[in-house]
């Protein structure tokens, strides 16, 4: 009889797995809800199911489910940094969304907790960046504060250079040092010359400062680097559209954007719809 049960105990525990593997596949070609209908059916719910029910909430915009998941994810693993960071990214957007009265409370969480997750993991850098975010942008009543984030910009350097030289560029850029800014952008694209992400860093930058032609040049140069890079689509267009210039080109970019093959590190398709709601009612 225990020989039986233990069969059927791991047989249990292999379709487990073999579902959540399946899910894990559907969440990286963003097909979110069926990767949640796949776990949903899953008996036994382990942490790494949980917080994969939380990163598919997340991206469907229902940050409180997210935050519920993931809470139950990080309750079984108390020493998963990754869990926490998921917890400070889920309740930093009911920030972003709730009221007035709300908000504070989440903001306070979603500081902890990236705090927490950097904590139990110095190398976690994706935590170190969320965290200066929000140190860079949250009043000090909430936890933030230029000091903190010029602190762990000088981590986040010893770690990645090219990061470092970004955060050091926002930096700059709230104390309104505008060319220091710009300069620290520029060496995080010669410490990192091939990633198409830097350069799109410099091209947004420029635009942002006036400098049209010079943004041009950049966005030229990361589609050089990666010709059918989504995130070069993306990023351009919004650029324009922010802009109010070059609509027609804009609209063709974000067509070509929502006809890529996505991944849940791209910008969501409905933020891309929305742009393109824009050039229709300009």
């Amino acid at each position: 009889m225990r020989g039986l049960t233990g069969f059927l105990l791991a047989v249990s525990c292999a379709l487990a797995q073999d579902s959540l593997q399946r899910a894990e596949e559907l969440y990286n070609r963003t097909n979110y809800e069926e990767s949640l209908a796949l776990l949903r059916d899953v008996p036994a719910r382990q942490a790494a199911v949980y917080n994969l029910m939380g990163r598919n909430f997340f991206m469907l915009g229902e940050y409180k489910k997210a935050t519920d998941a993931f809470q139950k994810a990080f309750a079984l693993e108390p020493t998963n940094s990754a869990y926490a960071h998921w917890l400070g990214r889920g309740f930093g957007r009911r920030a972003e969304m709730s009221s007035l009265f709300l908000a504070p409370t989440h903001a306070s969480k979603a500081r902890q907790y990236f705090e927490q997750a950097v904590a139990l993991d110095p190398t976690n850098e994706e935590a170190m960046n969320d965290l200066f975010a929000y140190y860079l942008e949250a009043p000090g009543f909430l936890g933030g504060g230029y000091e903190k984030a010029e602190q762990l910009a000088k981590r986040i350097a010893e770690r990645n250079a090219a990061e470092g030289h970004f955060a050091q560029a926002q930096l700059a850029d709230k104390r309104r040092q505008y060319d220091s800014a710009e300069e620290q952008l520029r060496r995080a694209m010669e410490v990192a010359p091939h990633q198409v992400g830097r350069v799109l860093d410099l091209a947004r930058y420029l635009a942002k400062r006036g400098r049209y032609s010079e943004s041009e040049a950049a966005f030229d140069k990361a589609q050089q680097l990666d010709p059918n890079s989504p995130k070069v689509y993306f990023a351009r267009a919004r650029v324009y559209v922010e802009g109010n210039r070059n609509l027609d080109k804009a609209k063709d970019l974000l067509i070509k954007y929502l006809r890529s093959n996505l991944t849940p590190d791209d910008p969501p398709r409905e933020q891309a719809q929305k742009l393109l709601s824009q050039i229709s009612n300009s």
